[in-house]
């Protein structure tokens, strides 16, 4: 492992609870690759200072997670029409002490639906309204679904989300069913506060064709335990965060490490949740 020198280039995660997921992929890349680079998790207490710690010290990379994905815009200087097409950012890249904001959260939502071949006539319940919920809701739309619900407590939010993109909203989610359910709250996410729950119905997930929980930590959540006791298939938020990463990790170094790399540093980020 290579030692902490003054030379090293640094790149951060900022969550309100972190995990290893990042820290654990991004480092077992930069060692394979030979990089003097190094990534370490943050829980800010104040996120302008943060970030300008991240403009001050020329902090290279910095991955943003809930529920800071739309407080950040007005700290950074630029927005990458990936951010700034649905107003949500998951990666800052510093260069010279110009922020510009990007979000590979959207491109991992795509290339997961593309990849499981969910089919777009499908009728979707889609959990969630902040930043993660509109890039979640954008691939969607994207891809060529329009039979999806908006489920969100927050009224305004949850409207303000289902008009940008022409779909429906409840603000609970009660006896509802879909063809396809996506969690993209904290429901169910280590540490938090609803860490047992059930993000749908155990009746609404056996009747569903897939389950999708965005959540990453832990990888089996609550709802995707339950869903592969129903028998229904799962997409797991891990499978996103090693999506996600990637892209962070090709917008930081400028390099694109082959498949065969990205499965080991996957399968030990996954060990680090084991």
């Amino acid at each position: 492992m290579t030692l902490l020198n003054k030379d090293m280039t640094l790149c951060i995660s900022l969550s309100a609870r972190p995990s290893n997921n990042g820290t654990r992929f991004h480092n077992h890349l930069y060692e394979a690759l030979g990089l003097n680079w190094i990534y370490k998790a943050f829980a800010p207490t104040d996120l302008s200072q943060a970030i300008a710690g991240v403009r001050g010290l020329g902090i290279r990379g910095c991955a943003i997670s809930m529920p800071y994905k739309e407080d950040v815009i007005a700290l950074v200087d630029r927005m990458d029409p990936s951010a700034s097409a649905i107003d949500s950012v998951n990666t800052i890249v510093n260069d010279d002490g110009v922020l510009t904001a990007h979000n590979t959260d959207y491109s991992a939502i795509a290339q997961l639906i593309e990849r499981d071949r969910l089919d777009s006539a499908a009728s979707v319940l889609l959990r969630g309204s902040g930043g993660m919920a509109k890039a979640t809701a954008a691939a969607f739309r994207d891809v060529g679904f329009t039979r999806v619900t908006i489920v969100a407590r927050n009224e305004r939010n949850g409207r303000m989300l289902a008009d940008l993109y022409g779909f429906s909203w409840l603000a609970e989610v009660g006896d509802a069913t879909a063809d396809i359910l996506v969690n993209v709250t904290p429901i169910g996410m280590a540490g938090g506060a609803e860490e047992h729950t059930l993000a749908f119905s155990e009746e609404a997930i056996a009747a569903a064709s897939v389950v999708f929980d965005v959540v990453a930590l832990p990888a089996e959540t609550p709802l995707i335990a339950a869903a592969r006791s129903a028998g229904t298939p799962v997409i797991t938020g891990a499978e996103v965060a090693t999506l996600q990463a990637l892209e962070q990790f090709v917008l930081y170094t400028g390099i694109r490490p082959s498949a065969e790399q990205v499965r080991e540093a996957e399968e030990f980020m996954r060990a680090g949740n084991a």
